[in-house]
C-alpha cells in the first residue's frame, strides 16, 4: 500500500492537568501522546491519508504507550528503539490567566539523536509528501542535518517536501530550526508558518510579504484568531476566517489544521478547500483539551472531507 506522508520529528508523553487545573495543585493528572508530526499524521489519517510517522524511541514504558496511542490513531510508527536513551516527555500547565505553559522534558532523549542515517527509513516509504519542521530542526545537530538532507533529497524520491514551521524558541536557544528551515526554503513545495513566528525567518509578520519573501509555490499563513491565508494556483492571497468558537487549550490545534489542510490537497481538493478543512479541524482541537482529543472520528472525518471536496465543486 502506498504512502501518503512520512512525518519526521519525535511523539512524546504528554502529562497535563484536567480542564481548570494546574499542574501545581491539581490532585491528578490527565497522560496523553502527542507531538507536532504526530498530531498532523493523526488528522491525516482519520481523513483517509496513509500517515508514517519516522522517529527514535526510548527502550520504555513511555515507548510502548507511544506506540499503542499512535497504533490507535492510526499512525504508522518507524521507530527504533535505543536501550540507553529516554523517550520524551512533556507537560503543559493551565495559568491563572487562561494560558497555557508548555514545559518539555526531551534533553538528550532518543528522538534528539535521530540522523543523517535515518533519512534512508524516511523516504524509503516513497511518500507523496514528506512532513518536517522547526521542531525537529531544533532537537540537536543530528535531526538538523537529518531535515535538511531528507529536504534536499525528497524529491529524487517523488516526494514532496512539506514544511510547518513551528519555532519553538525556548527550545531552541542556538537557532537551528531559523538557520535550517531558511536553508531548505529553495526545497519547500508547501510551508505553513504562523504570523507569530515568521518574523525570525522573514523579518516581517505581514502575510503577503511572507508570501513574496518565503520564495515557495504554495504557502499558508497562520493568523490564530484572525484566520489564515492561502495562495491560489496563481500566487494570489486569500483569506479563510477562524472557524473557532471556543478556545479551551490552543496546543495541537496547528497540528490538526496542517493534518486537514494536507490531507485535502492529497485528495486533489484546492488550496481553499483545504484552508477551510484546516481552519474546521484547529476549531474542533482548540474546544478540547489533549493535541488529538478534538480531531473527529473517522466517519465524521470523511463527511468533512467530503465536504470541503464539495466546495471546490460548487465555485
Amino acid at each position: 500500500m502506498s504512502v501518503d506522508v512520512v512525518g519526521i520529528g519525535e511523539p512524546m508523553v504528554l502529562v497535563q492537568p484536567p480542564a481548570g487545573g494546574t499542574l501545581t495543585a491539581s490532585p491528578t493528572f490527565e497522560v496523553h501522546v502527542a507531538g507536532a508530526e504526530l498530531n498532523a499524521c493523526a488528522a491525516l489519517s482519520l481523513l483517509g491519508r496513509r500517515a508514517v510517522l519516522c522517529t527514535r524511541l526510548g527502550d520504555d514504558a513511555f515507548a510502548s504507550r507511544v506506540e499503542h496511542a499512535a497504533a490507535a490513531l492510526g499512525v504508522t510508527l518507524d521507530a527504533e528503539r535505543d536501550p540507553t536513551r529516554q523517550t520524551g516527555l512533556f507537560a503543559k500547565d493551565a495559568l491563572p490567566d487562561g494560558a497555557r505553559r508548555v514545559l518539555y522534558y526531551r534533553a538528550g532523549s532518543a528522538a534528539s539523536t535521530l540522523d543523517v542515517a535515518d533519512a534512508g527509513r524516511a523516504l524509503r516509504h516513497r511518500p507523496r509528501a514528506v512532513l518536517v519542521s522547526g521542531l525537529t530542526a531544533a532537537l540537536g545537530p543530528g535531526p538538523e542535518r537529518l531535515v535538511r538532507h531528507v529536504a534536499a533529497n525528497a524529491a529524487a524520491h517523488g516526494s514532496r517536501v512539506v514544511v510547518d514551521v513551528n519555532l519553538r524558541p525556548a527550545l531552541d536557544p542556538e537557532g537551528r530550526a531559523v538557520r535550517t528551515l531558511s536553508a531548505i526554503l529553495p526545497h519547500t513545495d508547501l510551508l505553513l508558518v504562523g504570523t507569530d513566528e515568521a518574523e525570525p525567518l522573514f523579518g516581517t509578520a505581514d502575510p503577503a510579504e511572507i508570501v513574496r519573501r518565503a520564495g515557495v509555490r504554495e504557502v499558508v499563513v497562520k493568523g490564530g484568531p484572525g484566520g489564515c491565508w492561502w495562495t491560489a494556483d496563481d500566487g494570489t492571497l486569500h483569506h479563510q476566517p477562524s472557524l473557532a468558537t471556543e478556545v479551551v487549550d490552543p496546543v495541537g490545534a496547528g497540528d490538526a489544521f496542517a493534518g486537514g489542510y494536507l490531507a485535502t490537497r492529497l485528495a486533489g481538493g484546492s488550496p481553499g478547500a483545504a484552508a477551510w478543512l484546516g481552519s474546521r479541524l484547529a476549531a474542533d482541537v482548540l474546544a478540547h483539551t489533549g493535541d488529538t482529543a478534538g480531531l473527529p472520528g473517522r466517519a465524521s472525518a470523511a463527511e468533512l472531507l467530503a465536504e470541503a471536496l464539495r466546495r471546490d465543486a460548487v465555485r
